[in-house]
């Protein structure tokens, strides 16, 4: 491209001939100001029209708008002996945004978790899910379609999803990311950074859809299907995103109350199936599922049931919710739908057993997710605040909103490390040990978490000021996350709900001799 002067660049100020600069990159705006999405008067102010017009633009526009084929074709020339300073998103780099990243991840710093070999598999994640998920989360988070199979294909050459399942037997004779970890090193440590990548994305329904339904909901049939077919069928259809499964308890009539359902099973005079009668709702995945594993009151209590929708009998009705329509959220109505008892997931009448078994892992997950997209914000908001000026100065030099982020890095920092703590006692517990010693923490970590995310979404809302009510353009990552940030503190157990867990855990460790 050609190397132009200032001086050069200032003739071309007038309707039909506009030449701007933006970070030492010279654009001509000739054409485009007639169509200009602002009005073309904006660009034919005195400050902007022939003018070095970086500050004015980044005042509106986020970086990635340069980056459109549409407007980078605007670009002649550079201007002479200056050079671009400001750098776009770069797939699978680490930011220099302070407390953007986890304190592991910063240089200079040092972690007891985490050795070099953790840095690597970091590495690897982000490019991974920088280059094969995040357009197709943005795109798709949008329009509301389901994950591009293109995306299946990859997460599943990968496996992916087998390693968002945690550690466990599921991984033996897998190749996790062409060799880079084998099955017997992977551990709660891959998990976490795992999720956190993920969490990055900001396109919670996506991840809900993609991710979240199946993690909690295959391992029902991983550990508790005891026809060997049947589970491998399953479990082998859903690793490799060739099939979709969700976890179909929550009714109209009872959410937290399990006990409360009304879907029933009853089984047939010869006792080798089950009819299933009832409805289901909020169900993630629904739409789209193959398989739904049902939680029904039978003769012996609550049981849960593996269901095909080829047996028929199975409407799904897309339910719109505050995220994307990508997360396939449904009611879902079954009306004799015969299923063979073999499906039975764990002992007729232990269905509460089968339900808890993966309480902590979901909402361990759910702290990961959380945490993440909570340091998108911190982000967010600091480079917004060095970049927006109000009342001649820069948002930084306002001591109030400098208040609100010091409370958002300390909410942050202090989430993490305790989410760090956790994982490690994970790596360290057998699974009865993690029931007994870690249910209490999980859940008032993820209360925790819940109750900080809401006023971190109201602070950084109020930073961002109106920007952060609109689903495009500068504010769009605080936006969906202040609209978003209440499945947090609902799904997986209601902050209050897990605040009285917590307590009544640790209650139970009290010792008797203890006194002031």
């Amino acid at each position: 491209m050609k190397n132009f002067t200032v001086e050069e660049v200032e003739l071309h100020n007038k309707p039909n001939d506009l030449w701007v600069i933006i970070d030492a990159k010279v654009y001509d705006l000739s054409k485009f100001a007639n169509i200009h999405p602002g009005g073309s008067w904006a660009l034919f102010d005195e400050d902007v029209a022939g003018k070095d017009a970086t500050e004015a633009f980044y005042s509106l526009h986020r970086h990635e708008v340069l980056e459109k084929p549409q407007y980078k074709r605007l670009q002649i020339g550079t201007i002479q002996g200056e050079k671009s300073s400001i750098v776009g998103r770069v797939p699978g780099a680490l930011s220099t945004v302070p407390y953007a990243e986890p304190t592991w991840l910063s240089e200079g710093y040092h972690s007891p978790y985490f050795t070099e070999k953790h840095r690597e598999f970091q590495r690897v994640t982000r490019q991974f899910v920088d280059k094969e998920i995040y357009e197709d989360a943005q795109a798709r988070e949008l329009d509301g379609k389901p994950p591009s199979k293109s995306v299946l294909k990859k997460l599943s050459e990968s496996n992916f999803l087998a390693m968002f399942m945690g550690p466990g037997p599921h991984l033996k004779g897998r190749t996790l990311f062409d060799g880079l970890i084998s099955p017997e090193e992977f551990t709660p440590l891959h998990e976490l950074i795992m999720a956190q990548e993920v969490g990055r994305i900001n396109a919670r329904g996506y991840i809900d859809g993609l991710f979240g339904a199946k993690v909690i909901s295959l391992p029902t049939v991983l550990h508790f299907c005891k026809n060997e077919e049947l589970r491998t069928r399953v479990v082998e259809g859903v690793l490799s995103h060739e099939k979709i499964t969700c976890l179909a308890i929550t009714e109209a009539y009872a959410g937290s109350d399990v006990m409360g359902m009304k879907t029933n099973a009853v089984k047939t005079e010869d006792g080798k199936s089950w009819i299933i009668n009832g409805t289901k709702k909020w169900i993630t995945n629904g739409v789209y599922a193959d398989y739904f594993i049902v939680g029904c009151k039978t003769e012996s209590g609550f049981t849960v049931i593996l269901v095909e929708r080829e047996r028929g009998g199975i409407d799904t009705r897309l339910i719109k919710t505050s995220y994307s329509t990508t997360a396939g959220t449904s009611f879902i109505t079954f009306e004799n739908v015969k299923v063979p008892v073999e499906n039975t997931l764990g002992e007729e009448g232990g269905g509460l057993f089968v339900i808890l078994s993966n309480f902590n892992h979901e909402r361990w997950g759910m702290c990961c997710f959380a945490v993440r997209a909570q340091r998108t914000v911190v982000e967010e908001c600091f480079k917004w605040i060095n970049q927006r000026k109000a009342f001649g100065k820069p948002l930084v030099r306002q001591a109030v909103i400098r208040h609100k982020l010091a409370k958002m890095i300390a909410q942050v920092e202090s989430e993490q490390a305790w989410l760090e703590s956790i994982t490690y006692q994970m790596c360290n517990m057998t699974y009865k040990q993690q029931a007994d010693l870690l249910a209490g923490q999980i859940a008032l970590l993820k209360s925790f978490i819940t109750n900080n995310g809401e006023e971190i979404a109201s602070d950084a809302q109020q930073i961002f000021g109106g920007r952060a009510l609109t689903q495009t353009g500068m504010g769009r990552v605080i936006e969906h996350f202040h609209r978003t940030v209440e499945f947090d503190a609902v799904l997986g157990g209601a902050a209050d709900v897990m605040a009285d867990l917590g307590v009544r855990q640790a209650v139970r460790s009290m010792p008797i001799n203890a006194r002031l």
